[in-house]
């Protein structure tokens, strides 16, 4: 009994040291906006603060999965724009979300956060979330809705097992309801469907986090100089 307990401490260990030897974590903050039914084609229309923390498992140099959180603001009105229409609907919202989702990223270049300084890459990422819609628009009786994240971004190390990312981001809802407005009457219609969207742009810092073992040889690379 006590060999299958060591031999299971260590197995769990083993995976421990793999699996942060393989994740970054990762927090991020800028403005998320909104785009549907009142704001049809502007993307950085009426911005809001927005931020969040993220998990990142490196599968490879060039692919990984990311599990992220995200909250931010969310407000527009029909007033805001010179279109008849807008102007006599007279409509307007604001509010907030909260975002859950995982996503999977491509580095266009091998990439790694505890690569050498400077070492980059531009990335593409998209993934599945669910969302929760806090507004204060009548008609938003559903607030959990699915939502397919699409992002583009672009890394860089800028210290030892420290990352700067830069993205932007939009979100797909699969609901038309969360700003109140359900119907595209003419003249208005939405350039991406008739579905509500919202996005996010951002700054990211990224690290890895080590559980340091004295003596233990997988932290040779770690503990070593930097390469230049």
């Amino acid at each position: 009994m006590k060999k299958l307990r060591a031999i299971f401490f260590i197995t769990l260990l083993s995976l421990s040291v793999a699996a942060q030897k393989s994740a970054d974590y990762g927090i991020y903050g800028g403005v998320s906006s909104y785009l549907g039914d009142i704001n049809t084609s502007r993307l950085f229309y009426s911005p809001l603060p927005a931020g969040g923390l993220f998990y990142r498992y490196n599968l490879h140099p060039r692919q990984s999965l990311r599990a992220n959180v995200l909250i931010g603001g969310l407000q527009a009105r029909d007033l805001d724009f010179n279109n008849p229409y807008q102007t006599a609907r007279d409509s307007s919202f604001s509010g907030n979300f909260g975002e859950g989702a995982i996503q999977f990223e491509f580095n266009f270049l091998p990439y790694s956060t505890q690569g050498r300084r400077w070492n980059f890459t531009p990335y593409i990422a998209a993934g599945v979330g669910v969302a929760y819609f806090s507004t204060d628009s009548p008609g938003n009786s559903k607030p959990i809705q699915p939502v397919l994240p699409f992002s583009i971004g672009f890394k860089v190390n800028i210290a030892k097992n420290l990352g700067l990312e830069v993205e932007y981001g939009f979100r797909k809802t699969f609901y038309d309801n969360f700003d109140g407005l359900t119907e595209n009457i003419e003249p208005q219609h939405t350039w991406l469907h008739n579905n509500d969207w919202y996005s996010f742009a951002g700054v990211a810092f990224t690290w890895k986090i080590f559980n340091k073992l004295v003596g233990c040889p997988a932290y040779d690379d770690v503990d070593a100089p930097r390469r230049r």
